[in-house]
């Protein structure tokens, strides 16, 4: 009887240091997506960016947060005069790019830079056709 009393208060302590395993449970998980989304929207805004270009290039954030940080950001602005700041057409993927062709030019050999050429330009849509013609006709 004495155990069955205890039982609940075991299961309890147990239960309650979930927080310490690194288990989140579904508040702290909402709280976080919200916390996010207004970031999210906040940046958009000081970085002179549309809520619907906002939506568009974060899809995974709840759009109720990244209005409200969007809105939150635009009130802010415009009390206090702070202009936006627009932020360069996708920086980081050009960075990337650059990258990518630098290495792409320091690895190359100039022998390999004209078959990786001719191999990149696809054939136009009539040069099977031709070549078919061409050897069926006798001529190669």
């Amino acid at each position: 009887m004495r155990l069955l009393h205890l039982a609940p208060l075991i299961a309890a302590l147990l239960l309650g240091g979930c927080d310490q395993l690194g288990i989140e449970s579904a508040t702290t998980v909402a709280a976080r997506k919200e916390a996010e989304g207004k970031a999210i929207g906040a940046g958009c805004r000081h970085a002179d960016r549309s809520v619907e270009d906002c939506y568009a290039n974060n899809k995974r954030a709840e759009k109720a947060a990244v209005f409200a940080g969007w809105k939150e950001m635009n009130d802010y602005m415009r009390e206090n005069n702070i202009t936006a700041v627009p932020a360069q057409p996708d920086t980081a993927v050009a960075a990337v790019k650059a990258d990518d062709e630098e290495a792409a030019k320091a690895s190359d050999t100039p022998g390999d830079k004209a078959a990786g050429k001719a191999a990149e330009k696809p054939a136009p849509k009539g040069a099977a056709k031709n070549k078919t013609a061409e050897k069926a006709s006798g001529k190669t």
